[in-house]
């Protein structure tokens, strides 16, 4: 796939970089291969500056993926720039989502004889991305906890922090807009609001089961269930991505999306933002590309 080779970003004291993996993926790359690793702000413009004809080769999860597409959409060169995945993070939501093999060697031997799969972005006001997923509220206050808990649990990690942020929310009065249309009005409260471009969240929870990456739309998925019973209900069948069969959950698509209301905290690809009183994203159709399987 790179005629000029490839520049591996990674950051070796992070997730699933170990020294074993890394000598996987460099084994299993054909042709010329620069490795750059990254722990400073600044190490992955850097990177991208200094190789420029050279495809980049995420090791980790999404936030890695999230930033090296952040600081390529800066460089102006994302629609031009096709990367490559090796998932090596914690959760590797979009991995999953691409067809992209979890096994490191698997992974890297894509690179060499797979195809550029052209995805969409989602893009906030403020000018941030979301490569997967964003949701608003207590998914973010389940990512909260479960960040205290990733060294001991790994995966499991996000599970125990949603059993926690679950116990606790009394859900947010949010007022929703998709397209400029109102789908929420701010009195009910509202448990969480997801957003996916891809399908799932934290290792593998389908929030948006019938997302598709490709396909020019974002799928929001809109939860009232704060009582009690009710968020146990919601939890355990979204677990499962079944959550859209219940009443009082709405999903809808678009590719404008404003929420505002109380102030609540976001999750956006493993990122956390602070709570806000105001967040808008669009979706760039066709934005950016990835390297993904022949057959995926």
């Amino acid at each position: 796939m790179a005629e000029h080779g490839f520049v591996v970003i990674g950051n070796a004291a992070a997730g699933g970089v170990d020294g074993t993996a890394r000598e996987e993926v460099l084994d299993a790359l054909s042709g010329d291969v620069v490795v750059c690793d990254v722990e400073r702000p600044g190490d992955i413009e850097r990177a991208l500056a200094e190789h420029p004809g050279r495809v980049p080769v995420v090791l980790g999860g999404d936030g890695t993926v999230h930033a090296v597409v952040a600081a390529l959409l800066a460089r102006g060169e994302l629609a031009t720039r096709p990367i490559g995945l090796v998932p090596l993070g914690t959760g590797n939501d979009l991995a999953r989502a691409l067809g992209i093999p979890l096994d490191a060697r698997e992974a890297a031997r894509v690179l060499s004889d797979g195809r550029e799969r052209t995805l969409d972005l989602l893009v906030d006001d403020e000018g941030g991305i979301v490569v997967n997923a964003v949701h608003v509220g207590v998914g973010a206050h389940a990512s909260e906890h479960a960040a205290a808990l990733k060294p001991l649990l790994r995966r499991a990690a996000y599970a125990v922090g949603a059993l926690v942020a679950g116990a606790r929310s009394k859900g947010w009065r949010l007022r929703v807009k998709v397209d400029g249309e109102p789908v929420t009005d701010g009195r009910r409260r509202v448990l969480m609001v997801g957003i996916g471009n891809g399908v799932s969240i934290g290792g593998g929870t389908p929030l948006a089961p019938h997302a598709r990456p490709d396909d020019g739309l974002a799928d929001v998925v809109i939860s009232y269930a704060v009582s009690p019973l009710a968020r146990l209900a919601f939890g355990v069948l979204l677990r499962r991505g079944r959550h859209p069969e219940r009443a009082d959950v709405i999903t809808v698509r678009g590719r404008g999306i404003t929420v505002e209301g109380e102030p609540v905290a976001a999750n956006a690809d493993g990122e956390l933002l602070p709570p806000a009183p105001h967040r808008a994203w669009t979706l760039r159709p066709a934005a950016w590309s990835v390297i993904v399987p022949k057959e995926g």
